[in-house]
């Protein structure tokens, strides 16, 4: 477990802690083998932040696998998206929250247009 958190971790968590998506969510909790960023357990998901060590997306996607057979759905964003769109990474966390149906996605700045926008998990 991590005791600071990275640039991006910390933009997210002061949203995210003041429980204004409409769920409680806890910043490095532990779920099985893993340290999640961020896990909101009512609604079973758990939410991400990847930055330049995250270099290996077949790993990313293994751990995603692994922590949906712990039921949990997993989103995960770049930092960048963070730092240049917290408004929307906010936003699709928001509608996470609200579709427990919803699947496991990684999200990017998209460069082109405003919002974030899903990108392949390499498998």
């Amino acid at each position: 477990m991590r005791s600071d958190p990275t640039p991006a971790e910390e933009i997210l968590w002061r949203e995210l802690r003041r429980g204004q998506l409409g769920a409680r969510f806890r910043r490095q909790e532990p779920i099985g083998p893993f340290i999640c960023d961020f896990v909101c357990r009512s609604r079973s998901l758990v939410v991400e932040t990847d930055g330049d060590s995250h270099v290996n997306p077949g790993y990313d996607a293994w751990r995603d696998r692994k922590l949906e057979t712990y039921g949990f759905r997993v989103v995960r964003f770049w930092d960048t998206g963070v730092y240049e769109n917290l408004d929307g990474v906010l936003d699709l966390i928001w509608r996470q929250v609200q579709s427990p149906d919803a699947g496991s996605e990684r999200f990017q700045m998209d460069q082109c247009q405003t919002g974030v926008w899903p990108v392949s998990d390499g498998s």
